[in-house]
């Protein structure tokens, strides 16, 4: 019998149970094989082993792994190797950045894996018996990850292999005939991808109602249903099977494989979402199918020329008993420029002789003229897309010259100008945020603001303990300023009327002279946040308190007044707070006149509040005369009604009228409104 505590005999029960069962649930995740962890058993032993060694060893044999305690010394190194894998290893445990936990909020969990598996063997074991009702999970593709990318990229190779070469092997026989165990070793591996890929298609989810379809049997259907899958089942239709009978000379009869082409066109889009150089990759894309319509084009030259007969007139292919003509390259080469010079009509070549011929060469005719203009269309449009921005900007700076030129502004200041846009282009700063990112969420929005100007933000106090919803309000409200060399951002004395973030660059807090620098201001440093803030009892009230001037070009976030008591307004518990903050930072600085802090309201919030009441007054004004032309059009009609109804009672009498009559005087009532 297990020996037990006597001194602790329930708590020892029950802490016996609990483990019981986590080894059972240990046991049912990790297959019931695993049953301890071998690191903590080792490291167990490497302790021990330290403890009782390493009593006993000299100074002057601590650092060397032979002599007396030699094996403390080697289990101490195994152990800080296992502590420095174990540190790389798990980067999940790294804290993550709070400035982002604010925006994302937690992440989504879910609950489908060890806690479904922990509850299905809990509610097992209490329902010892009961039918398990719970659906069976299975492994299942999520359409936008990299791992379905990264299969589309597999199976895109097959695709394009037969797509190029089937064509090629039916019209060469030599291409054929002398490879044809390398490509029957292609062709079967292609085969075996092929089958890889119904297979992942049937484990592909999709979305139904914004979530991921994880359940067998909905895949099933869905892909069963599609034309897809009935194109997957063709084109793995063994038609090579007919070699045993007509030999290995017809690829053509592994055609069916080139129904597998949706395969490679979705390759291509997700590749054009995920490059950094779509127009790149569209011209790329673009000359890869001209180069595969000029192959299959050369292709069919070639075939049509063997059942016309080599040599038999001058529009087909030479006659192959030359030794010249003979060689498969000089076969494909020639087939290849007949067909770059029909398709593209930049060349001269010999005039058709049979009817096949004429009609040949006339689609011929038709798919370069289509190819042309799909070039030409393209490209173009390829080129004007990545040269817009150039263009628009180039507009702009056009449009400042004409109007500098006309106002006959000075050449010193003229020239700024242009340095000043020059700076933009060439640094890259000529995009619109808000134009660019008007599309998304503002949540997103704001994400996208804080990834990017994360390491600026992080450093301004006022940020620091902001709620969620208000720092996504001051994030899509700061608008990016470039300042050049020597331009002022703010002078002693000026209303301040909005705040500014450092995000690149240097400015300088210089005396009244302009030349004298106090001290400079660098990357995320920002100032003119307690002015605008309107805190009680500030001695220098709204007005700036010294000179800040760029030393070069400076790259800053403005933060207006108004964008930030708009942002506020919804916020008061946050105002108060940006308030109090501010004001602990005047008192630290003396700047503060505490008796006027602790008197009553400012006059100037005040007459911010009487504004607000006269325009939501203005607002109530308007809506009570637009009611009161309402009412005075509805009483006139009831008037005009009434007076109607009195004409009729005196010219029939006191009798009431008829239907008919009723009705037929309808219509006039209706012109006369």
């Amino acid at each position: 019998m297990a020996k037990i505590n006597t001194q602790h005999s329930y708590p020892g029960m029950h802490s016996l149970s609990v483990r019981t069962i986590d080894e059972d649930i240990e046991r049912i995740e990790n297959g019931y094989i695993r049953t301890h962890s071998l690191y903590e058993d080792a490291s167990s032993e490497l302790q021990g082993v330290i403890s009782v060694e390493g009593r006993h060893v000299p100074e002057s044999q601590a650092s060397s792994f032979t002599g007396r305690g030699a094996m403390a010394r080697l289990s101490r190194f195994v152990l800080s190797v296992r502590s420095w894998a174990m540190r790389h290893l798990h980067h999940e445990d790294q804290r993550p950045d709070s400035f982002l936990e604010r925006i994302r909020g937690p992440e989504l969990v879910e609950v489908s894996t060890r806690q479904s598996n922990i509850r299905s063997f809990l509610g097992a074991r209490e329902r010892p018996g009961g039918a398990n009702r719970q659906k069976k999970e299975v492994f299942v593709i999520d359409p936008s990850s990299n791992l379905y990318y990264n299969w589309l990229t597999i199976i895109a190779a097959p695709v394009f292999y037969n797509w190029c070469m089937l064509v090629c092997r039916a019209c060469f026989d030599e291409l054929q005939m002398d490879h044809i165990k390398m490509w029957l070793f292609l062709d079967y591996v292609s085969d075996i991808i092929y089958v890889l890929d119904m297979l992942v298609r049937f484990r592909t989810g999709f979305l139904e109602q914004g979530l991921l379809v994880k359940d067998e049997k909905k895949l099933r259907e869905h892909y069963t249903s599609t034309m897809q899958f009935k194109l997957d089942v063709l084109s793995l239709v063994p038609t090579d099977l007919a070699y045993i009978k007509l030999g290995l000379n017809y690829p053509e009869l592994r055609f069916n494989r080139l129904l597998r082409i949706a395969r490679l066109f979705e390759f291509f889009d997700r590749t054009e979402t995920r490059t950094n150089y779509p127009n790149m990759f569209r011209i790329g894309n673009l000359v890869l199918y001209i180069l595969i319509i000029i192959h299959w084009n050369a292709c069919i030259y070639f075939a049509i020329s063997k059942v016309i007969g080599f040599g038999t007139d001058s529009w087909v292919y030479p006659n192959v008993s030359v030794p010249e003509y003979a060689r498969l390259s000089r076969k494909y080469i020639y087939s290849l420029y007949w067909s770059t010079l029909t398709l593209t009509t930049i060349g001269e070549t010999p005039p058709p002789v049979k009817d096949e011929e004429y009609l040949f060469v006339v689609i011929d005719f038709l798919v370069g003229v289509l190819i042309f203009a799909t070039i030409v269309g393209n490209v173009g449009s390829m080129i004007s897309n990545m040269n817009a921005s150039r263009a628009e900007f180039q507009a702009k700076v056009d449009s400042i010259k004409q109007y500098m030129q006309f106002r006959k502004v000075t050449k010193d200041l003229e020239a700024r100008v242009i340095k000043w846009f020059d700076y933009l282009w060439t640094n890259k700063k000529t995009v619109d945020e808000k134009e660019v990112l008007k599309n998304l969420p503002d949540k997103l929005k704001a994400e996208i603001a804080i990834n990017v100007h994360l390491d600026t933000l992080r450093k301004v106090r006022i940020f620091q303990d902001c709620e969620a919803g208000l720092l996504i309000e001051l994030v899509l409200k700061l608008k990016p300023t470039v300042f050049s060399p020597g331009d002022y951002i703010c002078k002693k004395g000026d209303i301040g009327r909005e705040m500014y973030i450092i995000k690149e660059g240097k400015l300088a807090v210089v005396a009244d002279d302009g030349i004298t620098q106090f001290v400079v201001l660098s990357d995320g440093s920002y100032f003119g946040e307690i002015s605008i803030l309107n805190i009680k009892g500030s001695k220098s009230g709204n007005r700036r308190t010294a000179n800040i001037r760029s030393i070069g070009y400076s790259d800053l976030f403005c933060l207006s007044k108004d964008d930030l008591m708009e942002a506020l307004t919804e916020y008061p518990e946050a105002k108060k707070a940006l308030e109090e903050k501010g004001r602990q930072i005047l008192m630290k600085d003396n700047l503060i006149d505490e008796e006027a802090a602790k008197a009553g309201a400012d006059p100037k919030d005040l007459e911010e509040k009487i504004g607000r009441l006269e325009v939501a007054l203005d607002t109530l004004q308007t809506r009570f005369a637009r009611l009161l032309a309402e009412y005075s059009s509805a009483q006139q009609k009831v008037k005009q009604r009434l007076a109607r109804v009195e004409t009729r009672v005196k010219k029939y009498g006191s009798g009431s009228l008829s239907i008919a009559e009723a009705e037929a005087e309808k219509p006039e009532e209706e012109k006369k409104q």
